[in-house]
Formats: structure tokens, sequence, C-alpha cells
């Protein structure tokens, strides 16, 4: 089984895996395509029901709910987008990948770490996520899985919990040492596809988690140079719904182009006590960055008031936070950043792009990264869980500790 995991991803890279479908999003197969390919797979993963909740929210940017009521992490998914298709898509390939990582099908071991080190190679696990309760230490026996470093092109071993997301009770022995979280989890119609994504969120991740640490970013963009038409199509429809939009440039030392917004409601009335809502994009392709980052603080609202989500506590609905209030202050006074500024990196082929991702990742001093392929083989889909040590996790995970990044950040933060 683990041969061919990494024969798989060997022969990935051996092959060109040119992009048929680029507004949006890039894939290898439009979204009206992957839609139908994954309804017809639906059922099998305990898939009922695919929502257009887009009409609850007044700004119209097209947003789904996809619902497995026997879920054992999260029963709801979402997915977003500037055409319906693409939402419905986006909403059931995130429910399809969840589904996978919680029926992880992979020989697994279990000792403690010293014990595992004395066969095989593991990962750097200091430079791996962990909560700021973990049990963790070298002596406590729990269970591992094995993935593929896609730069030393090698097998490497790590936490289970970090690739899992099977969370019925009782749980494995030694769970609590790492984070387990959905981060770095991907689905797409290819192994390279499905990797890109994955590689493009744990960055974007780690953007968020250095820009919060960090304090306001630098660059606030001025929405007057954001050229791009579809990102200019979102922008009209939060102007329209009487929003206020402010985008912030939180591009990490990695160089992969990444944005934060914030959408603003002045009436504050379409929600109550939940005036700001927020989102994130990463993509080599800026305008592909941005859009996620505009679409999913559209979703981000349309989360709160579908209220169905299995994650969302009472206290989510709580005014917002000072950060926010600040965010918002900056952002009318010093936007002056030019969109037209932010390099676009993408390439017309997926393995350019995960070659390059990679390489971006080596120049800021991050040398590996571990890949799993979940993939079932009677299903049209890839799977793939990354994992980059050294990367910050989940800023908003129960628990979160910063790692040597957010550290590093927080001492270099202005006074």
């Amino acid at each position: 089984m683990q041969h061919s995991q990494n024969e798989a991803f060997e022969r990935a890279f051996e092959q060109r895996a040119p992009k048929r479908h680029v507004k949006g999003t890039h894939r290898t197969v439009g979204p009206a395509e992957t839609l139908a390919r994954a309804r017809q797979v639906a059922p099998s993963m305990g898939i009922t029901r695919i929502a257009n909740v887009t009409g609850l929210d007044v700004v119209g940017i097209p947003v789904t709910m996809v619902v497995r009521p026997n879920a054992r992490s999260l029963s709801v998914s979402q997915g977003k987008s500037l055409d319906l298709d693409a939402a419905k898509a986006s909403g059931i390939m995130e429910s399809i990948e969840l589904h996978h990582a919680e029926n992880v099908e992979r020989p697994l071991r279990f000792c403690t770490a010293e014990e595992l080190r004395r066969e095989h190679s593991v990962a750097d696990l200091a430079a791996l996520s962990r909560p700021s309760n973990s049990i963790f230490h070298d002596d406590l026996p729990m269970l591992w899985i094995e993935g593929f470093d896609l730069v030393d092109r090698r097998s490497t071993w790590v936490p289970y919990e970090m690739v899992s997301l099977n969370w019925r009770l009782p749980l494995p022995p030694g769970h609590g040492s790492f984070t387990s979280s959905s981060n770095g989890l991907a689905s797409g119609n290819t192994l390279l596809e499905a990797t890109s994504h994955a590689i493009c969120e744990l960055v974007e991740r780690d953007a968020t988690a250095l820009s919060y640490a960090s304090g306001v970013p630098a660059t606030i963009i001025d929405l007057a140079t954001i050229d791009d038409p579809d990102c200019r199509t979102a922008l009209e429809m939060y102007e329209a719904a009487g929003f206020e939009v402010f985008v912030f440039d939180i591009t990490s030392d990695v160089g992969v182009p990444a944005f934060s917004c914030i959408v603003v409601d002045p009436a504050q009335g379409h929600v109550v006590d939940y005036r700001r809502a927020g989102g994130d994009g990463c993509h080599l392709d800026r305008n592909i960055a941005l859009l996620r980052a505009l679409t999913e603080a559209a979703q981000s609202r349309l989360t709160m008031i579908a209220g169905s989500r299995d994650d969302l506590a009472r206290r989510a609905y709580q005014p917002g936070a000072d950060v926010g209030r600040r965010l918002e202050h900056e952002g009318r006074t010093r936007a002056n950043g030019d969109f037209r500024a932010v390099e676009t990196l993408a390439t017309d082929d997926l393995r350019d792009d995960v070659v390059r991702l990679l390489a971006m990742l080596r120049k800021a001093g991050l040398e590996h990264v571990i890949a799993f392929d979940l993939s079932r083989p009677d299903l049209p889909f890839s799977v793939v869980r990354a994992i980059v040590p050294g990367l910050e996790g989940m800023r908003t995970a129960p628990n979160y500790r910063p790692g040597a990044r957010a550290q590093r950040a927080m001492r270099s933060a202005p006074a």
C-alpha cells in the first residue's frame, strides 16, 4: 500500500498536468464536470444534500452547504464561488475530502517516537503543530502513519492524528499530542491538483497566523488598483449590498500571494451582532488568491446566518473583537497598496506549480513537504493531506500554540 503511494507521487511528477480551467480556480476539469462526477459517487460517502444558501444573506455571492449526517468530524461542509455550479463543486469536494480523512485506509504503527526512529525516518516533531495542552513526550505510545516527502522523495512517518479526522470516541491512545485539523487537506481531479491546493492552504494558514502575530499587515490594498474582472465583480456585489471591503496583503516570506479581507455591514441589521466577516486566500495566481478571500468572507457570513456548522459555539455570535475594529480603522486610513504590484507566479501546468511551491518553501527554510495519498481507487478523485514541518498551524484552532515562526513575528511586532 505504502509502496504504491510513493509510486503514485513519483509518477505524477513525471507527467505534465496542463490546466484546462482557469476561471476562479485552476483545475484540469471544469466545475460543471467535476460536480457531475461528484454527484454520482456522493451517496457512497454519506452525502445527502447540497443546499444553495446564498439567499439567506444580501450579498449574492453563491455559497452552498453540503450535508453528511453520519460524518465522523464535521457533518456540514461549505463551498463558494462566483458561479453556482462552482460553489456546489467546491462544497461537495470539501465534503469528499473530509470523508477520506475520516476513513484513512493505510497501515499504521503503534509505538513510541523513540522506537519508531530506530527503524524509520520520522518528521521533525519539534517543528509540527501542537496544542498548548499537548500530552506528547518521546516515550508516549501512539499511532503513526507513513507519508512521502515530496522534497527528499523518501518515506517519512508522522503522528496519525495529524492526518486522520476520525474523531469518534474513544480516541486512540496518545491522541491530543499534535494538532488535529483539516488544514492541508485537499481534493482534486488529479493527485497534483489536490497537492497544489493542499500546500497553498498550509501557506495561507501560516500567513494568517504570522500576520496576526505581527500586528496590522504592512500593505493595505487600494481597491481601485484591483483589475481582475472576477475580483471586481465580487467587490461590486459587496458595494451593491452596502458593504465596505478592506483587503490586506498578508504574503509571507514564502512568497506565495496571500490576502485577507474583512467585509463590514454598516447597517449591522442583516445579522445581529455580526458586523464584520473575514476571508483569506492563497494561490500562485494573485487573482485567484484574492477571489478566494473575497468569496470566503461571504461564506463566513452565511456560516453564521445558517448556524448549521457543528463547530459553531455561542461565543462566535458575540460582538466583534478589537482586532476587527482596528483593521477596519486601518483600512480606512491607509489603503495605499497596489494590487498589481503583487507578482503572479502561476504556470499553465499543475506539476510546474507544485515544483515551484516546493522551491519557494525551501527558499524560506522549510525543507520538507510530507504528502499522503488518501485517494480511493474506486472514486474518480484524488485526496491529499500535506504537512509542512515548521509552518504555523490554524490560529483559530482550539488550544493553538504559536510555533517558532509566529513567536519570531511577535518579537518583531511594533510596540
